[in-house]
């Protein structure tokens, strides 16, 4: 696209829109139409929709109020009226009331959200802002934001580079022969070296650029030249920075005013940089998440990935149970870099209380996923104030197309790690390989289908049960209902009497009661509700019963990729 000067249209607005964000439907009055600005929902019965794209953020296309809204968004004046994603085209009364009214219908895509949208608006209305008052904003119209450093750079008798706020290099101008080595690998490297941001950090100069409207100036140290670096803002919100380098010499006098001019001018570039960088990893999460749910067109999933259809690959899934917040968000985060650091090629999405990890495996060794599950687990422990995390592994799958059954091994690796080390630390529970820490080693947190196969497809067992005990459970989901309603003691001797196949000193032994105690409690269960444990199929159907109560509410073992 071009940047040229001019009013927004919607013609501008869509060229603008390089990812896709926006799929138009219905433009009654053609693309040259003139856009004011953007408003989100309804804002009251008095608001004038006068030349603005409207965003109806709490607007169903299905519900019969949809026409009508579309309509009353025409009569205020809106030139356009933008519907959540669904993949389909808006129902006929929509598309009906749209043209009717003469208001340009569009749909936000799937993988976008409302932010996206307010974004990409936001970011083509500061385009068309921008304004051409002198040379430089001429020049940044003509070519980008790569000619305006150039031109900057002659103005300033030096070089120039622009970063985000992730201290990565978006545009630079050409690097002569005098140019720094801290320059030069900067530019090649695509970022500020680390060591360098540390420095930055500790001399202060981070906090001076991040605080500071003024032009900071850093005179010639040794062999680094004379540099002047300016923060890149919208309103309040820290975009980037400009820095400008003297090439064995001196920058120019007025120097500082034309980076400051050229931070103004950026402004509207870095946006769209961070647009573009935001909606990227939203589209690769809605990939991925396609993928993993088989929902869509999964080969076009694999090239939005960039992964090849027949690359093996494994799922790993590190999961914690504490509630959302800050430091477990932290947490799925560094796990997220640690996965990626493990292997470049490795695809992460976050939801909720799980991050979940598509590691490509090339040398099909099941052996690297349950190592990177091992990492994870490790880093997380090293962390402070991080919640426990458990990781398992899935088998390595032919191509990612099958993506889906790793996952839905490695959701169950990681149930099986809670539920042992849950049941290890209950009064009575039974000894378990690797997991009880009172016999003085900690609880294994990560695992691969390999050592767990058997207690996940008995996991499997007790899923495909879970409708038929529902609904069958008679006179033993009464008892086990009851008693977990009071506490759990019965439930509790239950499950120890039956792990200990009915040796009541032994079952009393591992729940620290009196044998008399433990056949009290069993002689009730008998009474009151009719239990006979005697009997081998009601001590199958208790087995079952027990395991399916204590776990039927783990609600967290299934995100919602």
């Amino acid at each position: 696209m071009t940047d040229a000067p001019g009013p927004l249209t919607l013609r501008r607005l869509l060229d603008y829109d390089e990812d896709g964000i926006l799929r138009l439907v219905l433009a009654p009055h053609g693309f040259d139409i003139p856009v004011s600005g953007v408003l989100i929902g309804d804002e009251g019965p008095d608001a004038t929709h006068h030349g603005r794209v409207l965003l109806a953020t709490g607007l169903d296309p299905g519900a019969s109020a949809a026409p009508e809204a579309v309509r009353e968004a025409a009569r205020r004046g809106a030139v356009a009226l933008v519907l959540r994603g669904g993949g389909e085209r808006p129902p006929p009364p929509v598309v009906d009331a749209a043209r009717a009214g003469g208001i340009a219908l569009l749909v936000r895509a799937d993988w976008a959200d409302w932010a996206d949208t307010l974004e990409l608006l936001r970011s083509a209305t500061a385009f068309a802002e921008a304004g051409t008052a002198d040379p430089l904003a001429q020049h940044a119209a003509a070519g980008g934001l790569h000619r305006l450093v150039t031109v900057a750079a002659g103005y300033c008798g030096g070089s120039i580079t622009v970063e985000d706020n992730q201290f990565r290099v978006i545009a630079h101008s050409a690097t002569g022969p005098d140019a720094d080595g801290l320059r030069q690998s900067t530019i090649l490297g695509g970022r500020v070296p680390e060591w360098r941001v540390a420095e930055m950090r500790r001399s202060g100069l981070l906090r001076a650029l991040w605080t500071s409207r003024d032009v900071i100036h850093r005179p010639a140290r040794g062999e680094e030249p004379e540099r002047l670096i300016v923060a890149v803002r919208r309103g309040g919100e820290l975009l980037g920075s400009l820095w400008a380098a003297a090439d064995g010499g001196q920058l120019s006098g007025d120097a500082p005013e034309v980076l400051r001019r050229a931070a103004e001018i950026a402004v509207p570039y870095l946006v769209r940089h961070r647009l573009r960088a935001d909606t990227g990893r939203r589209r690769e999460n809605h990939a991925l998440r396609g993928l993993l749910r088989q929902e869509g067109e999964a080969r076009t999933h694999l090239w939005t990935l960039g992964l090849e259809p027949d690359t093996p690959c494994a799922v790993v899934v590190a999961a914690h149970d504490a509630p959302p917040g800050p430091v477990p968000d932290r947490t799925l985060m560094a796990l997220a870099l640690q996965a990626v650091a493990h292997r470049a090629g490795a695809r992460t999405v976050r939801e909720r209380q799980h991050l979940i990890v598509l590691l490509p495996v090339p040398d099909g060794d099941p052996q690297d996923a349950v190592t990177l599950a091992r990492e994870l687990v490790a880093l997380a422990a090293a962390m402070p104030d991080a919640p426990v995390v458990r990781a398992g592994a899935g088998d390595v799958v032919d191509s990612p197309l099958d993506a889906a059954r790793s996952l839905d091994e490695a959701l169950l690796v990681v149930r099986v790690l809670r539920e042992r080390e849950g049941r290890a630390a209950q009064p009575g529970g039974p000894a378990r390989p690797g997991a009880p820490a009172r016999e003085g080693r900690p609880p294994v947190r990560h695992a691969g289908l390999a050592g767990t196969a058997q207690a996940v497809t008995a996991l499997r067992f007790l899923d495909a049960a879970r409708p038929v005990w529902r609904e069958h459970g008679g006179a033993v989901r009464d008892l086990l209902r009851a008693d977990l309603a009071a506490g759990g003691d019965l439930v509790r001797s239950l499950a120890a009497f039956l792990d200990a196949s009915g040796d009541v000193p032994r079952a009393a032994a591992r729940l620290t009661l009196h044998p008399n105690t433990l056949r009290y409690r069993l002689r009730r269960a008998r009474e009151r509700f009719g239990i006979d444990l005697d009997d081998p199929d009601t001590r199958l159907l208790v087995t079952l019963a027990v395991r399916l109560e204590t776990t039927e509410g783990d609600s967290s073992a299934h995100p919602p990729v």
